[in-house]
């Protein structure tokens, strides 16, 4: 039985107008803006006190709605992938809610009522968990329909912390259908990787004891993290899914990612994925040809490294989860490895094999933080945007993306283009969405960062979703305390 090709007919985004310039945010910190620059990006996006991740959501999904003329009674799937919910018990079905009303306010048919409105967790992967799991609805129960995935997060750090400048909030919406548009999903090809971290960027319920919104409307969401501890965590989770893809494929690693053009990663921060793909591609050479190993070799021998001392090394599997201790936290997994990676860096090959293939989409991923489950489709959307203006050729090639989400948990799926990307990519307006920006000085950041009123943000929101009022009744006969009432703005 042939498989049917499934995959992304469209993408749409919402980012909120609130802009921090990093080079800013430097001169008030203290930090060092040439180091921000090169590690972290230009800028990023906060959002406003009567926003959530929810009317972010909504928005985007009115937004892919109204730009691919969808029928919203076709989509009888509807998934919400996040790690900022602030509902324990609902999810998707708000986002539907919303849009739904708004739908029906223009005198247009609401989301089908037999839609399936799943909510996704895990971490930065929640999104690509929904989009896996649309893709398999659409295969089976869901035959002939549509299905949308919103990936919409709130990355927010505490002040003074060293996560503070990846800060970032947005969302983007996938339509996803058979004979796709715009790319096919290979998932018979992906590959997996997962493994529990313990400490590797958490977020317990406990840090929310004893916080009162009062005149925010917001819960500080705060995560508990250890930096270099994470950083190890993504370069592990990255080399088990890509071997797993590459057995499943029979692969020979080193010849299939110079094979590549294109790649797409989690994107935490500018430095992170260029990390992440570069000790990927370094190991490739060690399982590859003599050629390989000699190309491998040439850099150790630079470094002052024994070739095959950092053989044994990549051949080692470290328990990561060892490294999650007060103790160790600054340890280095792969220390050799990371000393052979720092000479490779400067090579004129990192840029050919790891910076050029890492380029679509990448300047415009510099002025938009952190997005948590939405920074891969968001990367994705800016990469097909610069493709199409520079008018590249891109149809029927492959390209490799890979989601990862904090704990850890890692999925490298191949996108194959379709014949008409162009024309999807013409109604993603991806860098449209970004074009209105409101730049915060130092006290309008601090109020917002704090869910406060920012003195002189006159700022009037439009085509967009807003928390109307938050209830504060606490009664027998009457309960809604926290919940948000939502209302768009034409």
């Amino acid at each position: 039985m042939e498989s049917k090709r499934i995959g992304i007919s469209g993408l749409a985004a919402y980012t909120p107008p609130f802009r921090v310039w990093l080079e800013d945010w430097c001169s008030w910190s203290g930090s060092q803006w040439p180091k921000i620059r090169e590690v972290v990006g230009r800028s990023f996006r906060v959002r406003g006190r009567n926003q959530s991740v929810y009317t972010m959501a909504a928005t985007a999904v009115m937004r892919l709605i109204d730009q691919y003329d969808i029928d919203p009674a076709r989509v009888k799937f509807l998934g919400l992938g996040t790690e900022s919910s602030t509902d324990n018990s609902a999810g998707a079905i708000i986002v539907k809610g919303m849009v739904d009303q708004a739908l029906v306010a223009r005198g247009k048919v609401p989301i089908a009522r037999s839609c399936e409105v799943p909510e996704f967790k895990h971490a930065c992967l929640g999104g690509v968990y929904g989009m896996k799991s649309a893709i398999r609805h659409l295969a089976l129960d869901g035959a002939g329909g549509q299905a949308i995935v919103v990936c919409a997060d709130i990355a927010e750090y505490a002040r003074g912390s060293s996560g503070e400048p990846t800060q970032g909030a947005g969302a983007v919406a996938m339509l996803l259908e058979e004979n796709p548009n715009l790319a096919e999903i290979d998932l018979v090809h992906s590959g997996s990787a997962s493994d529990y971290r313990i400490i590797d960027f958490r977020k317990p319920m406990s840090r929310f004891c004893g916080q009162d919104s009062g005149d925010s409307q917001q819960v500080q969401d705060f995560p508990v993290f250890n930096g270099k501890y994470s950083t190890t965590c993504y370069i592990d989770a990255t080399l088990h899914a890509l071997a797993d893809m590459y057995e499943k494929r029979g692969l020979v690693a080193a010849d299939y990612l110079r094979s590549l053009e294109t790649v797409f990663m989690h994107r935490p921060y500018r430095r992170m994925p260029e990390t992440g793909y570069a000790v990927a591609y370094l190991f490739a050479l060690g399982s590859g040809s003599p050629e390989d190993r000699a190309e491998l070799a040439s850099f150790c021998y630079e470094a002052g490294i024994e070739p095959q001392a950092l053989l044994d090394e990549m051949g080692s599997k470290p328990e990561i989860v060892t490294f999650a201790d007060p103790e160790r936290l600054n340890y280095e997994a792969y220390p050799l490895t990371m000393g052979v990676f720092r000479i490779f860096r400067a090579s004129r090959r990192y840029r050919r094999e790891i910076l050029d293939k890492l380029a679509l989409g990448s300047d415009t991923m510099l002025d938009l933080g952190n997005l948590y489950t939405a920074a891969l489709p968001a990367w994705v959307a800016a990469g097909f945007e610069q493709a199409a203006e520079e008018n590249l050729d891109l149809a029927g090639k492959e390209l490799l993306t890979l989601g990862y989400g904090s704990g850890d948990a890692a999925e490298v799926i191949p996108f194959v283009v379709a014949k008409g990307w162009r024309e999807a990519t013409a109604a993603i307006g991806f860098g449209k969405s970004m074009e209105f920006a409101v730049d915060l000085n130092e006290e309008q950041y601090t109020a917002l960062h704090s869910g406060r009123r920012a003195p002189g943000l006159d700022y009037l929101p439009r085509n967009e979703f807003i928390i109307d009022k938050v209830g504060r009744t606490d009664e027998r006969q009457f309960q809604d305390v926290g919940i948000e009432y939502y209302r768009y703005v034409s």
